[in-house]
């Protein structure tokens, strides 16, 4: 959600985006708070359109942009080594300061360096903003990859464990998934193998990665393992055997 322009599905968006057009009026110091991929540096790139972005770790050159800049966009700002000397210099200098950074951090020089404070809740609490990022990700991934299949997302169940950044993942992958070809999925397959190969048993140690899709993919197509076991010519027994070996990947009998 970072790298992507803020949405404002949900109630709690759109005050942000609200409050980040008054910030956009004036010149005060702000700082947006939240989970990672809740849209932080979108927001404040939207009040900050031509500021640069420093990390706040790179101390260093964030203090020669300090110096040299009208207005900057810290990033991760819990992560400051000194938020003393941040403090004084933002202080003496005529440098206007967008921050983001975790909800839980704290210092007692907070309130006193940013006026204006705007938390944003994580995405499973606001669920239009979900639907509406869905939908701008298929987008992003018919330019990237190009034009192909598209990615059904009514119904798609989102990860939510890092808000967007893994909502976005999760619609790229669907998407490469969808219009990957048997030569790019056996490309793939021999460039994990690649790095991995070496032991005494590796045919063993790696045949889940066949038989493990192959059988979760055929019971979902065909609902039975008698059936399953006919499409595949295989003994009803061995493929009870081979569910059985795979269990830890998510078969069940």
């Amino acid at each position: 959600m970072d790298a992507t322009k803020f949405v404002t599905a949900s109630n709690a968006s759109a005050e942000a985006f609200k409050t980040a057009n008054l910030l956009k009026l004036l010149s005060v110091n702000a700082l947006i708070t939240g989970k990672k991929g809740t849209g932080k540096l979108s927001l404040a790139r939207h009040i900050l359109p031509d500021a640069p972005v420093i990390d706040a770790s790179h101390f260093d050159e964030l203090l020669v942009a300090l110096q040299s800049s009208s207005a900057l966009i810290i990033t991760h700002i819990e992560k400051i080594p000194n938020f003393n000397t941040l403090f004084e210099q933002i202080a003496r200098l005529p440098v206007r300061v967008i921050a983001t950074g975790s909800e839980s951090f704290t210092h007692e020089g907070l309130e006193e360096l940013f006026t204006v404070k705007v938390f944003l809740p994580p995405l499973h609490e606001r669920p239009e903003d979900v639907e509406e990022l869905k939908r701008q990700y298929v987008r992003e991934a018919r330019v990237i990859f190009g034009e192909g299949k598209t990615v059904e997302i009514n119904g798609l169940e989102a990860d939510l464990s890092n808000n967007a950044a893994s909502l976005r993942r999760q619609i790229y992958m669907n998407y490469l998934l969808s219009n990957i070809s048997e030569e790019e999925l056996m490309q793939v397959m021999e460039e994990f193998l690649l790095e991995r190969l070496g032991s005494n048993n590796d045919y063993r140690k790696f045949l889940h990665l066949y038989e493990a899709p192959l059988i979760k993919a055929g019971l979902q197509r065909f609902k039975s393992q008698l059936q399953l076991s006919n499409k595949l010519g295989l003994n009803r027994n061995t493929l009870r055997k081979k569910i059985s070996d795979n269990k830890e990947y998510g078969i069940n009998e």
